[in-house]
């Protein structure tokens, strides 16, 4: 019985899931295809330069509620294309012309009214059709059933079978559990065709891909440049207040222990004790430098094993699993063991738990790493934050960071870089 409802609840609820999508889709996208093309026409009288954005910026809602059903129903990812407004954008009149302006001349907008269009019509056909497939057989039932006699002086049509007697109500049914089969088979990759028909219209275009990306490598460059620059300022500042004014202390104690060492040969050892301690500051803190621009444990044995000695120097209970059959370029390895090590050092210091659990392991050529932990939740990505510097340094690689982080906890940080392994 559970193995006969695990068969077919799947195609049930792609049948539902194709209702929703016949009656909201359908009555949702007519309605903003016509306010848009109102609206865009009433542009000369200057009413739609104050209405345009507002509907077009519903339709962006209604679009992305679509790539957000496509992904989660049907596992058909849709990536947006849209263009971002500036920072700069003016207030008032100036700046809805500018918003309307920046609208229209975004290819996007055009390529969703398209898709407005298409899903009003063969999308709704299509998802019809899924909902059909699984509904449509309960009628012959009923029609078996008893309701065939409302219909002997004029034939019912099921299907192909005409129906006006208990014999073609068999008939009907019949045809209505050859139609449930065909459901149980077809329902769930006719729902899948739906969102592929919407991915047509709604991902961006092999152009605006490689806009996005030629965009996306310019930001990450003068990311990574400055970057760079502010790690340099901080290995400077690190050798100039620490190991360097060490090393010039223990010189000038060295210097004096010269000046001492006949006449005052006790005060020569206690300034010689002084420098050994100073000489052995200075290393660790060398040591620690090096450390921090790539660990040794890390050049040798691995990206898996150096986030374990990372792990064992955190002062919370940390538990790291690794799959990762081969290694990474020495660049990707870097990238990650710094973005977990920023992960790790946000969830001791801000989330409150007592343990925390690091995943890593790779498939489909994509380094994925999760660091979860069970504190008080509440993590954002935002201007200023470590999870922002960690988003930086990923991008660098064409890596994403995603946070799943509700009040309560717990906080799940997930990393994606993609890179072959050797």
């Amino acid at each position: 019985m559970n193995a006969l409802a695990s068969r077919i609840r799947p195609p049930m609820l792609a049948a539902g899931r194709g209702l929703v999508l016949s009656v909201y889709g359908l009555a949702v996208s007519i309605t903003l295809f016509v306010l848009a093309v109102l609206s865009i026409a009433f542009i000369l009288l200057g009413i739609g330069v104050f209405t345009t954005p507002v509907v077009l910026e519903a339709v962006r809602r209604h679009a992305n509620q679509r790539r957000l059903w496509a992904a989660d129903w049907s596992g058909v990812r849709i990536p947006v294309p849209y263009r971002p407004f500036p920072p700069d954008l003016r207030r008032g009149v100036t700046g809805q012309v500018e918003r309307t302006t920046l609208l229209l001349k975004d290819p996007a907008t055009w390529r969703d009214l398209q898709w407005l269009l298409v899903d009003m019509t063969a999308g709704t056909v299509v998802a019809v059709v899924a909902a059909g497939l699984m509904i449509y057989p309960i009628e012959s039932v009923v029609l078996a059933a008893g309701l065939w006699r409302v219909f002997q002086d004029d034939p019912y049509w099921y299907g192909f079978v005409p129906v006006s007697s208990q014999l073609t109500g068999l008939a009907a049914l019949a045809l209505g559990i050859a139609l449930f089969h065909l459901g149980l088979r077809a329902a769930e990759p006719v729902l899948r065709a739906h969102f592929l028909l919407a991915r047509t219209l709604l991902a961006p275009t092999p152009e605006q891909t490689l806009a996005q990306r030629v965009d996306r490598l310019t930001e990450t460059r003068h990311e990574a440049v400055d970057t760079a620059a502010s790690e340099l300022r901080r290995i400077e500042r690190d050798l100039h207040d620490g190991a360097q004014a060490r090393l010039v202390a223990m010189g000038m104690n060295l210097g004096t222990i010269e000046a001492l060492i006949e006449k005052d040969p006790a005060q020569a050892k206690k300034l010689l004790a002084t420098a050994r301690e100073s000489s052995a500051e200075a290393l660790t803190e060398l040591r620690d430098l090096v450390r921090g621009i790539h660990p040794p444990v890390l050049a040798e044995r691995g990206l898996g094993d150096a986030v374990k000695a990372l792990a064992l120097r955190l002062p919370v209970a940390t538990e790291v699993t690794v799959e990762l059959p081969g290694r990474a370029e020495a660049s990707v390895e870097s990238a990650a063991y710094f973005a977990v090590s920023e992960a790790l050092t946000n969830a001791v210091k801000h989330a409150g738990g007592d343990r925390i659990w690091v995943d890593l392991h790779h498939g489909e050529g994509m380094l994925r790493i999760s660091v979860t932990d069970n504190g008080g939740g509440g993590a954002r990505i935002g201007s200023g934050s470590g999870l922002s510097g960690i988003e930086r340094r990923l991008g660098t690689f064409d890596g994403v960071l995603a946070v799943s982080s509700p009040a309560g906890g717990p906080t799940m940080v997930t990393m994606e870089l993609p890179c072959v392994l050797s």
